[in-house]
Formats: structure tokens, sequence, C-alpha cells
């Protein structure tokens, strides 16, 4: 049966630019899909978004949509022009989370595909900043269904409101050769510690891990969660001289000079007259610049652990924040390491629920209360290499320092470092 379509004259012009239009792919399932219910769905989808644009005024509210026994996971939207557009008058996403390391087979995603267009509207992202497939566009009886449905085949809902949220792990090893931990199973061994905590929110605001396998930080680990973990290695970087010849005779010396030496942010890299690369990894920051230009002459070296930074986040109460070192290194290759890193996720996130403020994120609270007495909340001793971000000023007080320098020595001697 056809339908009245609405005119979406303004809608129309975002077709016409030369990148792709999310406007055709609505209009795809309008015209082209074989389900009458998702052709009234996102045709009076279309009609509200053009009156939108028309009264440059937005006409989603939130409410409370929720599926049995979960507090969160469910983005409400009910529409406050539903009685011109009933069709798309309630609009809910859901929040469903992806396999560590984004891995999906096409069998999965078929049955998910068929899972939502038989409940839902058939508008999916993969992925939204969240992390999380965005699934968007069902009424509340069929938010119950869909996920009766997923979750029977394997599938649960990620986090949304004060909770912690779905976390985000990079594909790692299956496809990079800097991978420096095993990132799928951290990702692993975190949300399922969690996932009461995903479900029921109760927290001061999100509370967000992302995992990423080396110091390119692919999963923006360090500008995007409150628990970052980074891979890394604390030995020396393993180079390739006979590669590092053979990349200076193919670009030229003075290339190589201008594009991997002089970039080096600690001025770490020099190269003799023979052409022979001296890595000076006692100053190296790990920024991953030369490795990533030379990855065949250059790679991280054997002694590989991670690195966690806590309190990263985008604009709120304050600016934006990336994370502050607070485990230097640590080696993740046993069972127990996991659980110690489990078991530091769990000290700081009861800290921060019981001393944070309604909405403020971790790292904001750690502005507030300061950084020593965090450390000192959670348990862990301050280390030089605990920093958000280089001093800018030359003068600092030093109130204390050969008290704290010594205590620090002898912690590192009674490691045996």
């Amino acid at each position: 049966m056809a339908i009245e379509k609405h005119s979406t004259p303004m809608l129309d012009q975002l077709e016409t630019g030369p990148w792709p239009s999310f406007i055709s792919g609505i209009k795809r399932l309008r015209d082209e899909h074989p389900e009458p219910r998702i052709n009234e769905m996102t045709n009076d989808l279309l009609g509200q978004l053009e009156h939108s644009y028309e009264t440059r005024k937005g006409y989603w509210k939130g409410g409370t949509v929720s599926v049995f026994g979960y507090g969160g996971g469910i983005i409400p939207r009910f529409s406050e022009v539903g009685k011109a557009f009933p069709k798309s008058k309630e609009f809910h996403t859901l929040r469903v989370q992806p396999p560590a390391g984004n891995h999906y087979s096409t069998d999965m995603l078929r049955q998910l595909a068929d899972s939502w267009e038989k409940w839902g509207s058939g508008l999916v992202t993969f992925h939204g900043q969240t992390g999380n497939i965005m699934f968007i566009g069902t009424d509340t009886q069929n938010t119950q269904h869909f996920f009766d449905e997923i979750n029977e085949y394997g599938w649960d809902l990620g986090g949304a409101g004060p909770c912690v949220r779905t976390a985000m792990s990079c594909v790692g090893a299956a496809r990079c050769e800097m991978s420096c931990t095993n990132e799928l199973k951290a990702h692993r061994a975190l949300v399922n510690n969690f996932v009461d905590d995903v479900h029921r929110p109760a927290l001061p605001y999100k509370f967000k891990f992302k995992v990423s396998g080396c110091a390119n930080d692919c999963q923006n680990a360090i500008e995007r969660s409150d628990f970052a973990v980074l891979g890394t290695w604390r030995d020396d970087m393993k180079v390739d001289q006979a590669e590092v010849k053979n990349y200076i005779a193919d670009k030229g010396r003075q290339y190589y000079i201008d594009n991997v030496i002089t970039r080096c942010p600690t001025q770490a890299l020099s190269l003799t007259d023979d052409n022979t690369l001296v890595v000076n990894n006692r100053d190296c920051v790990r920024c991953m610049h030369c490795l990533n230009v030379m990855p065949k002459a250059l790679h991280p070296g054997d002694d590989k652990g991670v690195t966690i930074l806590i309190g990263g986040k985008r604009t709120l109460k304050i600016g934006d924040l990336m994370g502050t070192v607070v485990v230097p290194f640590k080696k993740l290759e046993t069972e127990e390491d996991y659980e110690s890193m489990v078991e530091l996720a769990e000290t700081i996130i009861d800290f921060w629920a019981e001393n944070g403020l309604e909405h403020e994120r971790c790292g904001e609270m750690i502005e507030r209360i300061g950084l020593a007495n965090f450390l000192d909340g959670i348990g862990i001793e301050p280390d030089p290499n605990m920093l958000s971000h280089p001093r800018q000023s030359s003068y600092v007080r030093l109130d204390g320092w050969d008290e704290a320098a010594e205590a620090w020595f002898e912690r590192q001697a009674e490691a045996g470092k």
C-alpha cells in the first residue's frame, strides 16, 4: 500500500553534496523496505525532521523506558508533535554492547539486522561515541521484545545514565603489530566484573573503560575514558639496522632526518655517519611516531605491559581533561595480574562513588580534591611518573622533596628495581 510521503525540500538539500547522506538511507527504508510499518515510521521521522528544520526547534523529549531487570541501556525519545507524525511518536534508542575489539562475523550482523527490522525502524549506527551499537527507533512495547530476542542469542544492553558505561578496546594483536598487551582479555575482565554497575545506574555520573594496545591509542582512551589502559613496554625498542638503511636508501638521508630524527619530541634519536640509528631509550616517551613511520625497522620491546591513566573526559563541569598516569607500568600476563587490575578499578569506583559530587566525573573529582588525596584514598604511593602533562613553569616549590624522594627510592629498592 502506497503511503502519502511528507514533503521534505530542506532535507532534500542534504543529498546534493559530495558525501553520502543519512537522509538517503532513511528514504531507502521509506521507499524500498518490504515492511509497511518501517515505511510509515521512517516517513513520519522524515516529516518531523523537516518540521524541525523549518522551525529550528527540536521536538524530542525524554522519559523513562526500560526492560525488565535493567535500569539503563535505553535512551527514551517521545515526540512533542506526535499528533502530526503518529508513526514515529515513540522513537527510542537501544544501546547494545559490541564484542571486544569489535570482532563481528557476517552471521552475527545479519542476525542483529533481522531482529531490528522485525521490532524496530531498521536504523542502526556502528558505533556511537559511546562504543555501543545504536539501534535507533522503536516504541516502548517493542523495546522489550527486541531485547528479549537478541539477549536469547547472546547480546546485552550497554550503559546509559550514571553508571559504568560500555567499554571499548582496539582490534589489537588480531591486526596490529604494535600491540603490547591482550586488549580483548583486559576488556572482558573489566566488563564482566562490572556488569551489574552497567545495568543498574548508582554512581555520581558515567564511568568509562577503554583499552588501547599501544600509545597510538586508537580508542582515544586518554582523552575519553575515566580508566584508560594503554599497552607499552619498558625495555629497549627493537631496531633492525638493515631496514633502517633500506628506508634511507629509498627515501633519502635528509628526508629521514626531517621526518623521523627531528620529529622525536625528546630528541632520543640520532643518526651516525654510516646511517646507523641510535636510540636513547631512557629518554624515549613511547610517542610511537618513529615506529609508525618505519614499522619494518622499529618495533616495541619484549618487556610489555600496560600504563593505567585515570580521569580523562570531555568538557562538563570543567574543561577537557586527559588521563593522569596512576600506574606507570603493570604486567598483564597471569590471571593474578588481571585480577589486580580489576581490584584497582573497584577501589577507584568505590572511592569516587563515595566522594564524587552529583554529575561529577572521576577526573573532575581529582581536580577538586587534589591528586595527593586521591592517591591516598585508593592506597597508591606517589611516583615521579604520575603526571597529567609536562610542567609549564620552571619555578616549583620543593617542600618535602628530600623526604618524598627518599621514600620513593626505598620503595624502588624493596621492589628490586
